[in-house]
C-alpha cells in the first residue's frame, strides 16, 4: 500500500512525500506523486505513532482489574487518540492482585489484537516513598527487593519494561541497579529524593523521571532534590502530564528547555475513568473523584491521582499552550519514548521502521491510525 500527503513528518520537518507500506513496515519513502498512491492525505500531518509510556487504564478499565477484555478496548479506544503503543501502568497494591495484573497483559501481549499496541508494562510502585506516594495506596508501599521483583517479572513473562521506584528507599540501590542492568528502563517517581541521592540513582542505571514536579519534593535554591537532578541532568528523561492540571503551561515550557528536544517525554497518566463522566470511582480501592476541569483528585483532598487527557490533546497542548517548537512536541510523543525504551525501530517515518503513523487535522483531531501498516478507524 502507498500513502502520500504533502505534510509528511521527515528528519525534523513536514516534507511532500509518498510512504511504502509492506508487512507492517515501511518498506520505502518516495517522491509525493510519484507513484500511484491508494490514499492522498493532502493537507494533513502525517507524524509517527504516538507512544504512552505511563497509562493507569481508560474507557472504564484499569490494569490492576486484568481483563483481556478490558485491555482490548483501552488499545482500540486510544488508537483513535493517535496511540500506536502503550506500556500498561500498575498502581501500588497487594503482590496478589499485581501478579494477576502482570499475568493478563503477558496472556494479552501473546496474542494478536487491534488497537494500539502494548509494548511492555509500566511497573509503577509499589516501591515508593511513603510521604511522596500521593494517590498510591499506603497501605501497599513495600521495601524495594531484587528477589521480589524477579517473581513479579517472572509473573509479566519479561514484559516489565519500565518501573518507577523510590531510589532513596533502594538500599545500596540494588534494585536500580539490577533492572537497569536487565533491560528494564529505572524511572525515579514518587521520590523524596535529595539532589544527591537523584544524582546517584541515575549514575546506578536509572534513566528517566516519573511525572516530574508530581510526586516529589518541589526545586528550592538551596534543596534543589529530584526536581533539581532532573533539570540539571541532561541525559535523563522527563515525563512531563501536559494537561494544565498536574503542571501549569509556563513550567512546562521550563522543564522542555532543560531537557531539549530528546529527553522530554510526554505521558498522560490516565486512569480508568477516562472517558467518563465527573463523580466518584474507584482507583486501588481507594475512592477518586473526577472533576470538571478533567484531572481526578483523591476523595475530600486537593491530591491529583491522574488525568484523563487524550493524547493528540496533549500535542495540541504542548504546540498551544506551553509554547514548544513543534519538533520538541513531536519527539516527546514518539522519538523520545521510543528511545527511552530501546526500540529501534520506532518513533521516526524511516524506511524500515515499523509503519506506525498518525495522521491529524490541523486542529490535531485524528484522521486515521496506522499500527503496523493497519488502519484503526
Amino acid at each position: 500500500m502507498i500513502l502520500q500527503g504533502k505534510r509528511v513528518w521527515l528528519n525534523s520537518q513536514f516534507v511532500s512525500a509518498a510512504l511504502k507500506l509492506k508487512d507492517g513496515k515501511i518498506e520505502q519513502v518516495l517522491d509525493y506523486d510519484s507513484e500511484k498512491a491508494d490514499i492522498d492525505y493532502g493537507d494533513a500531518m502525517v507524524l509517527p505513532g504516538f507512544i504512552d509510556v505511563h497509562c493507569h487504564g481508560a474507557y472504564g478499565f484499569d490494569t490492576n482489574d486484568a481483563t483481556i477484555e478490558g485491555i482490548e478496548h483501552w488499545a482500540k479506544g486510544i488508537a483513535k487518540e493517535g496511540l500506536t503503543g502503550f506500556l500498561p501502568t500498575t498502581v501500588t497494591h497487594s503482590p496478589e492482585v499485581l501478579t494477576s495484573a502482570l499475568k493478563n497483559v503477558a496472556r494479552y501481549a501473546s496474542q494478536k489484537h487491534d488497537g494500539a499496541a502494548v509494548l511492555g508494562v509500566h511497573f509503577e510502585g509499589p516501591y515508593l516513598n511513603m510521604k511522596n506516594k500521593g494517590a498510591q495506596p499506603p497501605e501497599y508501599i513495600l521495601a524495594p527487593s531484587v528477589e521480589q521483583f524477579k517473581k513479579f517479572q517472572e509473573d509479566a513473562n519479561g514484559l516489565i519494561k519500565y518501573i518507577t521506584l523510590a531510589v532513596e528507599e533502594d538500599p545500596d540501590f540494588a534494585l536500580t541497579r539490577y533492572a537497569s542492568q536487565n533491560g528494564v528502563v529505572v524511572s525515579i517517581g514518587h521520590s523524596g529524593a535529595t539532589y544527591q541521592q537523584a544524582m546517584l540513582g541515575y549514575a546506578n542505571g536509572a534513566t528517566s523521571t516519573t511525572h516530574t514536579f508530581n510526586g516529589m519534593n518541589p526545586l528550592n535554591h538551596r534543596q534543589p532534590n529530584l526536581v533539581g537532578a532532573v533539570m540539571r541532568n541532561h541525559d535523563v528523561y522527563g515525563e512531563i502530564i501536559a494537561d494544565g492540571n498536574h503542571v501549569v503551561w509556563p513550567v512546562i515550557n521550563i522543564l522542555a528547555n532543560q531537557k531539549g528536544k530528546d529527553h522530554l517525554i510526554m505521558v498522560t497518566d490516565s486512569l480508568s475513568v477516562k472517558g467518563s463522566k465527573p463523580g466518584i470511582y474507584l482507583l486501588g480501592g481507594h475512592e477518586v473523584e473526577m472533576r470538571t476541569n478533567g484531572s481526578a483528585y483523591l476523595v475530600g483532598t486537593d491530591t491529583l491521582a491522574g488525568s484523563t487527557l487524550k493524547f493528540n490533546e496533549g500535542l495540541r497542548n504542548l504546540v498551544e499552550y506551553a509554547e514548544l517548537p513543534f519538533e520538541w512536541a513531536i519527539n516527546a510523543l514518539s522519538a523520545n519514548p521510543a528511545r527511552c525504551l530501546g526500540l529501534k525501530t520506532k518513533g521516526r517515518i524511516v524506511a524500515g521502521y515499523d509503519a506506525d503513523l498518525a495522521i491529524l487535522k490541523d486542529d490535531y483531531a485524528v484522521i486515521q491510525t496506522y499500527v503496523n501498516g493497519k488502519a484503526q478507524l
